[in-house]
């Protein structure tokens, strides 16, 4: 195996495609970015693949946008996925311990997991992306994190099990056809975050991360360093944008400049003598509008989007109960005063969160816009370190197979091992 490699993580968004290119040592394990690209996306809607020929023509002018930086191609690709058609439940598989010794071997916890797999009724419609596991019980021993050594007739592996639409999956899949990228593995959307943001401590004592994008919002609750649910959310960012079009009854492309400039998610902030010039902001508009207004507007939506979220969290029964509290991020999360509504609605700390730091030109990824796309390439250089999958050889996955043991392997590496 060569001592560098280029890794390169798509995140495709509702709103954007934004790709990244780091350089991997395995001498030094630091990761360099190389190149970094954001481009419009076009052919989604709410995450999901509506036109796979203009979303494979935004992904090939980012892939080649990051690899003119770099200087170099990447043979090892890793592609997030996220939609409103992304599901989670858990699961449970039971398998005999093989040897005669009863003690358990890796090939043990590999069949439970398939068990999980082989006892998850889906529809037809359905696909399986990932299987988590949780924990594992040995005959009369339970919350074990690691069987393997351990001696037992009976194993029982504890399992999250994530997947989306087959269409979505074939969408994807003519993407990267059209696009003649071939990807190594894929995660969803808001795994890959939680990966570039989140510490082992905040997953133990317990924190949700909030993705807030384009067109979804996103969430993975963890706590005892296992994730306790997944969710994406069919609201976001475009959604303050269109009310504030309708609002104010301007062009969606004002609407934008607007939020961007003057937006605040809290109007208590905002004096209601504030204005802004709408001229100013564009030529073919006149006439001036009220700032606080304008965050009435988008607090109204942001109320939402958090009420959504503690929906889903009074469903795991985590509702003001996690310590660590909620980490934000995704481009929404930037938009001052978003922060302090989420503490008030959610009664938990808020924080925005940052991608881990890495080396390179790291100036034009660190911000929470690009969490999903740092978190793929951290996943591709794990399971490069452990040699699993994303090899030049890599072929384009069967998706009946994506949850064979590859995938399950480098997925595994979210649970604490003591």
């Amino acid at each position: 195996m060569a001592k560098t490699e280029y890794l390169l993580g798509i995140d495709i968004g509702s709103s954007n495609v934004r790709a990244i290119m780091v350089q991997s040592s395995l001498e030094d394990d630091l990761l360099r970015v190389m190149g970094a690209v954001t481009l419009p996306a076009e052919g989604m809607r709410r995450g999901v693949v509506v036109s796979p020929e203009l979303i494979a023509k935004v992904c090939m002018k980012a892939v080649e946008h990051a690899e003119r930086m770099a200087g170099s191609p990447s043979k090892n690709v890793t592609i997030g996925l996220s939609g409103t058609d992304v599901f989670c439940q858990n699961a449970l598989g039971v398998v005999a311990v093989a040897r005669a010794d009863s003690e358990v071997t890796e090939e043990d916890v590999a069949r439970a997991i398939g068990e999980v797999e082989a006892r998850v009724m889906l529809p037809a419609n359905r696909e399986i992306l990932h299987v988590i596991p949780k924990n594992y019980r040995l005959d009369d021993q339970n919350d074990i994190k690691d069987p393997v050594g351990m001696r037992g007739v009976r194993l029982e592996a504890d399992a999250f099990v994530i997947g989306t639409s087959t269409a979505q999956m074939k969408g994807i899949s003519r993407i990267f056809e059209a696009a003649g990228i071939v990807p190594g593995a894929y995660a969803v959307e808001p795994i890959a975050a939680a990966e570039a943001i989140l510490n082992p401590k905040q997953k133990e004592i317990g924190v949700v991360l909030i993705n807030i994008g384009g067109s979804t919002t996103s969430m993975a609750v963890f706590e005892e360093g296992e994730l306790v649910h997944l969710s994406i959310l069919p609201v976001g960012g475009i959604s303050i944008t269109n009310d504030i079009a309708i609002g104010l009854r301007v062009s969606v492309e004002t609407a934008e400049a607007v939020k961007m400039s003057y937006g605040h998610a809290l109007s208590r902030e905002i004096g209601k003598k504030e204005d802004i010039d709408l001229g100013s902001i564009d030529s073919h508009e006149e006439g001036f509008v009220s700032r606080h207004h304008v965050a009435e507007i988008i607090e109204a939506r942001m109320e939402e989007i958090f009420n959504l979220v503690n929906g889903e969290l009074k469903k795991v029964h985590r509702e003001g109960l996690l310590p660590a509290g909620a980490v934000l991020c995704g481009g929404g999360s930037l938009l001052a005063g978003t922060g302090d509504l989420a503490k008030e609605i959610l009664r938990l700390p808020v924080q925005i969160g940052y991608p881990k730091p890495l080396g390179g030109i790291l100036d034009q990824v660190d911000s929470p816009e690009y969490a999903t796309a740092i978190g793929l390439v951290l996943l591709a250089q794990e399971r490069r370190r452990t040699g699993i999958g994303g090899t030049a050889e890599s072929k384009m996955p069967d998706w009946a197979k994506q949850t064979g043991s590859k995938v399950r392997d480098w997925v595994r590496r979210f649970l604490p091992l003591d």
